[in-house]
This record gives C-alpha cells, structure tokens and sequence, in this order.
C-alpha cells in the first residue's frame, strides 16, 4: 500500500492465526503452551508442514518484538532500572527457556518426512541456515549465552554514563567530538584530550569486562567443538560464503590499495592545514579551514530534512519515513544516560522498525539517518513476508541497504545545503570517509580474528597487537607523540567488539558493494533504484551472490575490483 505524505495510514499488523489476539509476554509460564503445541502438533502433510512453520514464525515474530521494544527502552535510557529489569528478565527467564525447543522444533522440521515435498527453491536458504542451527545448538551453552548476554549490556551501561565537561558545560561524548571540527586548534585539542581522558578513567573496567567475555565465549565455542570462537561465530552467523582466510586476503587488499591513497589525503591535509605535524585531532576539521558544516539544529529537523531527501528519490522511500514519523519510531538527538551509538531495529509483528541514534549537529548525523534509513526501507520491503526468517538477511545484505543509501541520496544533499559551497564540502567529506571506512573495518576485523585465536592473552598482549594492527592500516602520518598511553585502548570505543562481536568485516564487503550501486545509479538512476529495491526485496530468501546480482552488482572483494571500485569514487572527488 502507497502511504501518501500528508495522509498517512499507519499500519496495523496481520491478524493473528496461532496466537490469542490480546496475548502479551508477561512470564515464560505463558509463552510455554504456544511452544508444547507446536512440539506435540501432528503434521500429515507437506501442506500442514508449511503451516505449521508459518505458526511457529508468528510465534518468533511476537517474542522478536517484544524484545525489540525491551532493548528499545533500555537503550533510550541506560539509567532507568525498571526498563532495564524488564530487558533483562527476557534474557535471563525467557530466552533459555526458548531455546531448547528451538532446537526441538528445528528436529522436527528436518525429520519430517514431508520436508522434501516442499519447494526446495522457495526454503532452501532458511532450511540451511537451520541445519547449521541444528549442527552447532549444545543445551550447555544456553546459561553461557544468558551470561553472556547480560555482560554484554554492561558496556552500553559504562559507555552511556560517559560525560566530559567543556566550557562549563557537562556533554555527552558525541557532543564532545563535535567540537573536533572546529577551526580552533586549540578547541580541538581540549575535546579530544577531554574525550581520550574519559575513556581512559574506565579503560581497566572495559578490559576487565572483555577479558570475561571472551572467556565465555571460547568455552561456547569448545563446548559445540569449535577449534575458537572465531570458527563457531562464523557458522553461527551463517557465513556459508566465504572464510577466514578470504577475510585476510580482504584486510591485504585494503592495506595494498586504499592505505596509500588515504595517506596521500593525509599529506593534503597536513599542508592545507599549515600544521608542523598532523596531530589526531587535525583530523575531522575542514582543511580549507571552514567552520564545520552544520546541517541542521534539532533531531525534528534532522528528521524532517531526511523525510525530505527520501521523498525526492522514490515516493515509497519516503512514505517509509514519514510512516514511523507518525508513529513516534524514531529517538535521535544525543543525552546523558542514552547508550552510544545507532541501529534501525526491526519490529517483526508490525514490521514497522525503530531507529536510535545519537544526534548532535553534524555532517555525521545525517550520514547515519540516512544509513539507518536505508535500514528501515529493507524491513518495511520485507515486511510482508512469509516466515520470519525470510525478513532477517545476513549483515552483508542488510549494510548493503544502508551503505547504498547514503551514496544513492547524494543528489539531494541540497536539502540540508542549500549553499554550493558547503554542499560540495560535505559530498567530498562523506567520500573521504567511505574510503576510510575500509581501513577502519579491518582494522577492527583483523584484531577480533587475533582476539579469539589467542583466548589466553593478556591484557598487556591485546594491547601490543592492538598498536601493530591499528598502525598498519590507520592515519600513517598522525605523530602521537606524547600521547602514547591513550593508543592501546581505543578498540575499547567500538561496541561490536563487547556486543555483536565478529560483526563488522561485513560493512567493508557492503560499502564495496554500495559504491557498485551508486555506480549503477549514476549511470541510469531509474534503473539503478529499482534494482536496488529489487534485491532488497528478496529478503533472505536467497543467497548473498543473488542478491548482489539482484542489485546488479558482484559481491566479490578481490584486490582488482576493490581498485576499480576506488577508481570510480577518485573521479567522482575530482569533480567536485
């Protein structure tokens, strides 16, 4: 259904056929009948198999958003108890009890014998996925993954209460890092020493909690009979694509062919700058020495501006927004007490997501409404899909989504710029930062690979290979000299590492394939946007390569086509 902009229907999800209408998730002892069910329910044909799996999805589907809207609340407020309890009860009292029949419910669906009377094109991708399920589910790992889950919030909760004070004024970190676009040197070296210091009073507490993360996690991985937890997350994650070692070959290639090309725009920057030495805090200001580009003043307007943008791409793009606009699904602006960072979480019953981010007043925050906006536009194009499941793509796919929209919507940048000038800067600015995006990513990649082929490292160990990844890839010419004792902690800012960890190689491997779709854009916009729905629109139904060749694109990530792809986005600089 087309939702015009000014009459805008909100959406109501399907009438449920399995469960009550009025049920909520109150107590495991509520949730439990729906799982006996569905564990006892004969099935005598292929017909009633396949019912029977869209009973047990809309059962995923309630408990999915249900705890959808826990993580929501806890993560708008890191300091409130109650919303925090409530999240952390599902965790605790609801999810171990799930996942035993989870694996009894994917039993069943194997065993059937009507399972091959099914169309094995239309479930073959999900019926992988649940074999691998099946192949690594160990009943002993399921309080680990309780514990595991609950340490994992502990981060956001450190994370969140990080404040610095500036000018009098008590501000959140990401409020704080503004300020390292101004043309002030020395307003730039007060925040960034300000935030560096911040994060080093809790640098022995973060490490504290890693080193008991990971202890955890490898015991998850010997238990299901992983060599580490890199090879269990790697079936976990369902990368049936590609390996550890096309990893590294990714990481050599970046090393090879964007590193030199950033530390020549080092090199620009350090002598347009005028500056002796290129410091870290040199790093985010405009090197023509322009004040820093200020899009808009509020979230409302923020949001606004990007309801804006998306209508002048696509009407339904649009519609999307201004959807979970009226429904009050989006909290962007910066706070004390809000976990860091942002994500589009999808809601499965409604299909209606909820984006969180932490907006202050800069270029960045567009860059990240537009990304989880692209987020948004995946779930609401599979919403309407038959099992859940086939809503839930891996990582490659869905950055994919957000990646490309922050490239395809360049054309309407106008909307926040209406100065040519500032337009220009903020187009060669966000260019400048998806080519640093590849060295970051492995970078980080590259440490988590280390991290969990050497679980019995110590502190001081992580460390020093921390430093040696972290120079090979980022910012050559920075000195950091005097300010050595801050450089080993700074994987300590990336959320993925404490709580999705491995998930990260991912946006390298999707920002490649975006510049492909913006690429394809440029060429023939119509048909560029409409591919890119197109493959969105499959959901997880297929694999990773067919929705890359859906796009019209390759996922491929050798050296020849990272060059290539590189090449396209040199030109597209120039002209600006």
């Amino acid at each position: 259904m087309t939702i015009q902009a000014n009459n805008i229907s909100i959406p109501k999800r399907k009438p449920r056929i399995y469960l009550a209408e009025n049920f909520k998730v109150e107590s495991w002892e509520s949730i439990q009948p729906y799982f006996e069910e569905l564990k006892s329910h004969a099935i005598n044909s292929a017909d009633e198999l396949e019912k029977w799996m869209a009973d047990r999805s809309e059962l995923e589907s309630v408990l999915s958003e249900d705890l959808g809207w826990r993580y929501i609340r806890m993560t708008c407020d890191t300091q409130n108890e109650e919303v925090t309890n409530a999240f952390q009860y599902f965790v605790s009292e609801i999810e171990p009890k799930v996942a035993p029949y989870d694996h009894e419910l994917n039993q069943k669906l194997m065993d059937s014998p009507y399972l091959k009377e099914l169309d094995q094109d239309k479930y073959r991708i999900y019926l992988r996925g649940v074999a691998r399920a099946l192949e690594i589910f160990r009943e002993k790992n399921i309080p680990l993954s309780t514990e595991i889950s609950t340490k994992q919030q502990q981060f956001a909760a450190i994370s969140g209460s990080m404040t610095v004070t500036l000018d009098g004024e008590e501000v959140t970190l990401q409020r704080a890092a503004d300020r390292l676009k101004r043309t002030d040197r020395q307003v730039r070296e007060e925040a960034w020493h300000a935030i560096q210091e911040r994060r080093f009073q809790d640098r022995q507490k973060l490490d504290d909690l890693f080193d008991e993360l990971l202890k955890l996690r490898n015991e998850v991985a010997q238990n299901a009979d992983f060599a580490n937890f890199r090879d269990y997350m790697f079936a976990a994650m369902g990368r049936f694509d590609y390996t550890p070692q096309d990893c590294f070959d990714f990481h050599q290639s970046i090393e090879e062919t964007i590193v030199p090309l950033l530390t020549k725009i080092d090199a620009e920057r350090k002598e347009k700058l005028g500056v002796e030495e290129l410091k870290p805090w040199d790093l985010d200001v405009d090197p023509s020495g322009k004040a820093p580009l200020e899009p808009f003043k509020s979230g409302e307007e923020l949001l606004e501006k990007t309801v804006q943008v998306f209508y002048k791409l696509d009407t339904y793009l649009g519609d999307c927004l201004a959807t979970m606009r009226e429904m009050g699904h989006l909290d962007l602006e910066s706070r004390k007490g809000k976990a860091p960072g942002g994500y589009n979480y999808p809601l499965d019953e409604i299909g209606v997501p909820f984006i969180f981010m932490n907006a202050t007043s800069s270029l960045r925050d567009v860059i990240t409404m537009l990304h989880e906006g692209g987020h948004a536009v995946h779930s609401f194009l599979t919403r309407e899909m038959r099992l859940n499941a086939f809503k839930h793509p891996p990582s490659e796919v869905a950055e994919l989504a957000s990646m490309s929209m922050e490239l395809i919507s360049m054309d309407y940048w106008d909307t926040f710029f209406e100065d040519e000038d500032k337009l220009r800067r903020a187009k060669k600015t966000h260019l400048e930062s998806v080519l640093e995006t590849f060295p970051w990513v492995a970078t980080v990649d590259k440490f988590q690979h280390w991290l969990y082929e050497h679980p019995q490292q110590s502190q001081e160990e992580r460390h020093s290979e921390w430093i040696s990844i972290f120079e090979t890839f980022n910012h050559k010419l920075v000195n950091w000299s005097g300010l050595e004792k801050y450089k080993p902690f700074i994987w300590q800012k990336q959320l993925h590492i404490y709580e999705v960890p491995f998930y990260y190689i991912e946006y390298a491997m999707a920002q490649l394939g975006a510049i492909a779709v913006w690429k394809n854009y440029r060429d023939n916009p119509a048909e560029g946007l409409a591919a890119y729905k197109r493959a969105l629109s499959l959901g997880y139904t297929v694999s990773i390569g067919e929705v890359y060749e859906a796009a019209g694109i390759k996922f491929d990530f050798s050296t020849d086509y990272i060059k290539s792809l590189v090449d396209f986005v040199q030109e597209e600089m120039e002209k600006l």
